[in-house]
């Protein structure tokens, strides 16, 4: 049974007792972002000096790993693209292989905010979710985005919804965190193509509980988007029937993985 959020939330303090007692990571997924890495680092870095940022190199042909290593970040270098699935389960690995209690994902891009990150763990600290997706659908920091990506994620939302059962408003958002339950999960099995939608769902059945919390998203400081509206198209269609299978997958639990 999932919980559901709406309204912004109190900023969980770092010297709160309950953060203090938590080894937590970022995980940040990075394919050709060598020109902005570096500040996307300074700034999670800013947000929470405790996190240990972990750089995951999706076989960029630049400098990304170089400049995110210079930076000062953990990097693992995977050795050809990976797809962002196939980065964001090496990351989960790492953070159930090295005991971390509670990881969060953190676009490469800039588009993410890391001043969100005490508030995106809110739920986690109080123990009231095992993931946290930070949406960009409520609270005063609204994001409309182009026609053809809202199009996409009201679709999805309204989709997972209904397959969980519960109202999700934001389930392509990469901003997110997990607990220790989560981390187990995501390390042991995660969607590989297109994750987040289907991972939203594979959490669902596992019966982690799913919390949203408001949370800005900007405009990606270097690079452009490679969703198209062809790529939209075959994105919707091929999602649809990974969820569609989900509805008759046999999921083992927790504790048999």
């Amino acid at each position: 049974m999932g919980i559901d959020i709406r309204e912004p939330l109190a900023v969980v303090e770092p010297s709160d007792p309950r953060v203090l007692g938590l080894r937590r990571m970022a995980i940040v997924p990075a394919y050709k972002e060598e020109s902005v890495i570096s500040q996307v680092i300074e700034e999670i870095r800013h947000a929470d000096p405790e996190l240990e940022i972990v750089v995951i190199d999706d076989g960029s042909p630049d400098g990304t790993a170089l400049t995110a290593s210079g930076a000062g970040a953990r990097v693992i270098r995977l050795p050809y693209n990976l797809g962002i699935g196939g980065a964001m389960q090496t990351g989960y690995q790492y953070a159930l292989e090295h005991n971390f209690d509670l990881a969060v994902q953190i676009d490469g891009d800039g588009q993410h905010d890391p001043q969100d990150f005490f508030r995106l763990i809110v739920p986690i600290v109080e123990r009231r979710a095992d993931l946290v997706i930070g949406t960009r659908f409520a609270g005063e920091k609204f994001y409309r985005g182009t026609f053809t990506r809202r199009i996409g994620i009201r679709y999805f939302a309204r989709v997972v919804s209904l397959i969980i059962r519960q109202r999700v408003t934001d389930t392509t958002s990469g901003f997110r965190a997990v607990n220790r339950r989560g981390i187990r999960l995501f390390a042991a099995d995660y969607p590989h193509d297109y994750p987040e939608v289907e991972s939203t769902v594979l959490a669902a059945k596992h019966h982690l509980t799913i919390a949203e919390v408001p949370v800005a998203m900007r405009t990606r400081i270097a690079g452009h988007s490679s969703i198209t509206i062809a790529r939209s198209i075959y994105y919707m269609i091929k999602v649809s029937l990974a969820l569609f299978i989900t509805l008759f997958r046999r999921y083992p639990t927790l504790e048999d993985q």
